[in-house]
């Protein structure tokens, strides 16, 4: 990528000002958000007879991590790419 089309890029983030910051602040707030619950998750008993999963995906965590992933969008637009 050139660098005229790195500089578009900046001063397309620099021109949009707040929204620009909070569409950035998304998805790592979503990640750590994750984190949090998936760290407050009890643990799972590795001799349990319900069969429990292998990740403590479930609930909270699992929308964390999901809403993280729909947010990516501004950080993948500021990816550079490469042919």
């Amino acid at each position: 990528m050139t660098a005229a089309t790195n500089a578009g890029t900046a001063s397309t983030w620099r021109s949009r000002g707040l929204a620009g910051w909070l569409a950035l602040a998304a998805a790592p707030t979503f990640a750590l958000m994750a984190w949090i619950s998936a760290r407050d998750a009890s643990p799972i008993p590795l001799c349990s007879a319900a069969g429990t999963g292998i990740l403590p995906l479930g609930g909270m965590t699992a929308m964390y991590v999901l809403m993280s992933l729909f947010h990516l969008a501004p950080w993948l637009k500021l990816a550079p790419r490469r042919p």
